[in-house]
């Protein structure tokens, strides 16, 4: 594989049901060489933890500042286009950005390689296959763990020197379909949307939604968004 998007995710946490996206990293690697780079903060409509505020060093005013998801997801489309990608544990960003990408109608099927797993046969004398290890492996410093971008560009560089150094394993570094099926969305149920309808007015939110029309997750995300910035209802 010479031509790929190496891409990682820096998200709210481990599931990519209740879980958000918080940023988009990714290089771009034609015949081995960096031919573009895209890199974005995404606005949460969820509350992040102090841990994963001081695991990325994300803080919460660039949160605040962060794009809308669909922008970023839309983005990173457009940046991928029909390119295999790369990836570190790359089925963990793959679940959360396909599941991105459905909930706004745009399709994510991909082939891919995952590093983690090429390590795993490989590099099989490493004390453990994590991607600060493989980088100290080959002597890379990576300057930001745990930002999306950076650590695109580290497993971009571990997978070229891996290459490097078994270049008769050709089979293993070729992009394989990457499988993840999204559950068909199911409606809201009426008490998310009674209870949404509510806090709307308690709040005296103007913005128009077609409630009738949202799915289980659409309402759970929009209710966690409005009570983030706004509040619970008080009785």
């Amino acid at each position: 594989m010479k031509d790929y998007v190496a891409f990682d995710l820096e998200t709210t946490g481990l599931s990519p049901d209740s879980d958000q996206i918080i940023e988009i990293g990714a290089v771009k690697i034609r015949d081995g060489k960096i031919s573009g780079k895209y890199n974005c903060i995404i606005h949460p409509e969820i509350e992040v933890s102090d841990f994963i505020i001081n695991l990325t060093g994300i803080s919460r005013d660039m949160l605040r500042k962060g794009i809308p998801l669909k922008e970023g997801v839309e983005e990173f489309l457009e940046f991928s286009g029909d390119l295999p990608v790369l990836g570190h544990n790359v089925m963990f960003d793959y679940k959360f950005m396909k599941m991105a990408a459905a909930s706004f109608k745009y399709p994510f099927e991909k082939t891919g390689v995952d590093t983690l797993k090429v390590a795993r046969k490989l590099l099989t004398g490493l004390e453990n296959k994590k991607l600060e290890t493989l980088c100290a492996h080959y002597h890379y410093v990576n300057q930001a763990a745990h930002r999306a971008y950076d650590d695109a560009l580290a497993t971009a560089v571990v997978f070229e020197q891996m290459k490097k150094e078994f270049p008769t394993e050709e089979e293993i570094f070729q992009p394989q379909q990457l499988r993840f099926k999204v559950k068909k969305e199911r409606p809201a149920t009426p008490k998310q949307k009674k209870y949404l309808e509510n806090l709307m007015k308690y709040h005296a939110i103007g913005e128009c939604l077609d409630i009738d029309q949202m799915t289980q997750r659409e309402a759970s995300k929009k209710i966690d968004h409005i009570i983030l910035n706004y509040g619970v209802m008080k009785k």
